[in-house]
């Protein structure tokens, strides 16, 4: 028995490094107007996006926190930083990037992952992006993919034109929130026609306490590109709470292909407040694909907005709520165009007294004639003191529509178990096999070390040796 708690520890590691909090800026906790111009500052931003963040600033002044989902009584925003700058500036060397930072991603294997097939990477350390390199043809063909300091100072009229047009600051008070703290993330444009054949990826590594981390991805695909984008987020295990309030925006142009790929892995003292949302156009389309394991609380509900004649958006999505965590996650889709189509194929794991709730909108509008919406809600319980709720909302303003929704929740058999282990399976394994094939239809959707990620984090979770 101490060997294997010995293996879940060092498993559990990869994740968990700490390193010293050692930074070349650290703002006071709190939020105010000062500090909101001090990180204006610290940018030496244009008058433009200092008179924005401040804008926001009052926004948040001015909307309520969420009366529904988890309780966020825990948030104390004069007890978090929200602008962590660390050592070292970026660079697009990997030799360049301070020793710790580099062995921290090293040992997540930021480094491999480039060298695997990848078109570029971007690695953003506490607020700020440590690294950034994309191959050379894309940079030929006018594909563009850097941090958002970058992105605003070398292509300040095309950010203009698309930054927080997609999720406004009114959204809902985290928002308002991020759009005056916002810092580091990733902007990618890929002109018309071109096809970024291997992904591009973002990695976002939480390290000091007691902070935020919200960076800005804003992602424009024009007329006929194509394009697969991957996030991963990671953090150490705190004591205190550390939140994440990120905000991702996409632009699926007309006849254009974006497939969004998400693995969450926060540790259990994070609040994750995530906002994405994409805009498709005329037979353009949108893939999300996610995986939400980690944090204590998260409230995250990616969101198609399907504008265009034709336009299209799937929804895979897997959460895995162990014990202490309440995962509220789910999806929304607004169909504002005929012919349009929905396929949510969302899937959930609670265990230890975890709560997992899918919520979710589905709205189709008059004008949407001809649309198809298919709705798949599967909630899998391994034992009988954790909670699954599913709480799907379905807007249909026209009769001219097809719409199914399938809910189901239910613990894992006896049966399966016994024949398992009729077969020479111990009970913890035939619960692990049973709970991998669960999440098949997810992992056989991401590239193949990210699936082999995944599968680590289920192995990890049933184990009881995340966080």
């Amino acid at each position: 028995m101490k060997d294997k708690t010995k293996v879940e520890e060092i498993n559990r590691n990869i994740y968990d490094i700490k390193n010293k909090d050692e930074y070349q800026y650290k703002m006071k906790k709190g939020l105010s107007r000062e500090i909101i111009e001090e990180i204006s500052r610290q940018k030496k931003e244009a008058k433009w996006m200092r008179d924005f963040r401040l804008k926001a600033l009052e926004t948040y002044e001015k909307l309520e926190m969420p009366t529904w989902g988890p309780s966020l009584e825990e948030l104390h925003m004069d007890e978090i930083a929200t602008y962590v700058k660390p050592k070292g500036n970026m660079s697009d060397n990997w030799d360049d990037v301070p020793e710790d930072i580099k062995q921290t991603f090293d040992v997540l294997g930021i480094p491999e992952a480039e060298k695997k097939s990848l078109a570029g990477v971007g690695a953003q350390y506490d607020s700020e992006v440590v690294y950034h390199s994309m191959k050379e043809d894309l940079l030929k063909q006018g594909v563009i993919y850097t941090d958002m300091e970058t992105a605003v100072r070398e292509y300040e009229d095309l950010v203009k034109q698309y930054f927080m047009k997609c999720v406004p600051v009114s959204d809902h008070k985290f928002v308002a929130l991020h759009g005056a703290v916002w810092s580091g993330g990733s902007f990618v444009y890929v002109p018309k026609g071109v096809q970024v054949d291997i992904p591009l990826q973002s990695y976002f590594r939480l390290n000091s306490p007691e902070s935020g981390q919200f960076e800005h991805t804003l992602i424009i695909v024009e007329e006929g590109a194509r394009l697969h984008f991957i996030e991963g987020c990671s953090a150490p295990k705190y004591n205190k709470v550390n939140l994440h309030a990120g905000c991702v925006e996409l632009f699926v142009k007309k006849n254009a292909y974006l497939r969004y790929s998400t693995i969450e892995n926060w540790s259990k003292n994070m609040l994750n407040l995530n906002t994405k949302k994409a805009i498709v156009e005329e037979n353009g389309q949108i893939d999300w694909v996610t995986g939400s394991f980690g944090s204590k609380i998260s409230m995250l509900y990616p969101m198609s907005i399907l504008k265009g004649e034709g336009a299209k958006t799937e929804f895979t999505g897997i959460s895995f709520a162990g014990k202490g965590q309440n995962l509220d996650t789910g999806f929304k889709v607004v169909h504002l165009a005929p012919h349009t189509s929905s396929v949510v194929n969302s899937k959930s794991i609670s265990k230890n007294g975890g709560v997992a709730t899918y919520r979710s909108l589905v709205q189709i509008m008059p004008q949407a004639k001809d649309s198809k919406c298919t709705v798949s809600c599967e909630s899998l319980m391994l034992d009988s003191i954790s909670r699954s709720d599913t709480i799907p909302v379905n807007d249909v303003r026209t009769e001219e529509v097809e719409l199914s929704h399938e809910a189901k929740i239910g613990k894992i058999s006896d049966k399966s178990i016994f024949y398992l282990m009729a077969r020479g399976l111990s009970e913890e394994e035939a619960k692990a096999m049973i709970v991998r094939g669960f999440a098949y239809p997810i992992s056989k959707e991401l590239p193949v070390e990210y699936a082999v990620e995944m599968n680590n984090l289920i192995n990890l979770e049933l184990e009881g040796s995340i966080g």
